[in-house]
């Protein structure tokens, strides 16, 4: 959705810093004058900048969308998380070097969505009563804490409406076992049968590994021979969101590809039943967890081939259009 007065979009890099990091990010404004609604966009897992770009993986979703909310006369503001790109995780008051994203967990990356939200609400070119929270992946479940946190603040800006872009309705141990079984067969075919040579069961070995994370202390542990942000996992493992969604009394959109092999589809029905809110739920057709459609058979592997291309635009249209929906002119 476009609006004609909408079509320039101006960007303004903006930092928010705070006792234990210190955050940078970009503020996309629409063209003509404020103030606009306006929403914080937030990334999925790993060490993921402001536009979704992993040093391997160049996803580049939040880029893209923080663009069509532009044209649609919809301010964004979207960071680099924690220890990635301009922003630094603190200790002690000193800058943790690098690879410091490893040392942050799923409830750090909560704070940072509110720090960011708090800073957006303070600019006076947005619109207060129409700030939203956007979140991809991990980024929908660290919307989700925020939301349900700030629904139970006494003070403090609160978003008007939360969208989930492929989140999940389920215990986070449960999501990442599901997405063991899911991707085992779009292995390579060498790989699956050494695996089946050698009578391992890729489900059950996740399972083990993640008892072995669990019984880890240390921000980061090696666990199966890998080096891993041990913190975020512990707290991933043992966190569902399905009391945080049911905190969720504002609107709620959800939408999930139809080939999305690393959440569950059929979340979008839980989420729907969870939420006490007016809820809309979309399965993208033929969409995968990159939010871009896959016209073959859904692979891990096609992954890097797919990021090429743009984000689905009905995607974005839908995004777009309801979020315009929730913020009528005033």
């Amino acid at each position: 959705m476009t609006t004609p007065a909408a079509t320039a979009v101006s960007e303004i890099e903006l930092r928010f810093p705070g006792v234990d990091r210190d955050l940078a990010g970009t503020v996309t404004l629409p063209g003509g004058a404020g103030p606009f609604p306006a929403a914080v966009l937030v990334s999925g897992s790993g060490p993921v900048d402001r536009d979704s770009n992993a040093p391997r993986l160049a996803i580049d979703s939040t880029r893209q969308l923080a663009h069509a909310l532009a044209r649609a006369g919809i301010a964004t503001l979207r960071y680099d998380k924690r220890g990635v790109g301009q922003s630094r995780l603190l200790r002690d008051g000193a800058t943790e070097g690098r690879n410091g994203w490893m040392r942050v967990g799923l409830f750090d990356n909560a704070d940072d969505v509110a720090a960011a939200f708090t800073a957006l609400a303070a600019r006076p070119d947005v619109r207060a009563g129409q700030l939203f929270l956007v979140g991809h992946s991990e980024g929908a479940i660290l919307v989700t804490i925020a939301a349900a946190r700030m629904a139970d603040a006494a003070t403090g800006p609160r978003p008007a409406a939360v969208v989930l872009l492929a989140g999940a309705a389920r215990p986070g141990d449960a999501v990442l076992r599901r997405q063991a079984g899911m991707l085992a067969p779009t292995l390579p075919a060498p790989v699956r049968g050494l695996l089946k040579l050698l009578r391992t069961d890729l489900v059950r070995q996740v399972g083990r590994n993640h008892d072995k994370i669990r019984a880890t202390s240390t921000d980061i542990a090696r666990v199966g021979g890998a080096r891993l942000n041990a913190k975020w996992f512990r707290e991933y493992l043992g966190y569902d969101p399905r009391a945080d969604l049911a905190r969720l009394r504002i609107p709620v959109l959800a939408v999930t590809g139809s080939k999305d092999l690393q959440v569950d589809p059929a979340d979008l029905a839980a989420i729907a039943e969870i939420v006490p809110g007016p809820v809309q739920t979309w399965l993208a057709p033929e969409v995968t967890h990159m939010l871009r459609t896959q016209p073959g058979p859904p692979s891990l592997r096609a992954y890097k081939e797919e990021v090429r291309r743009p984000v689905d635009p009905g995607l974005l249209d839908r995004v777009a259009t309801w979020l315009t929906d929730q913020a009528p002119a005033s």
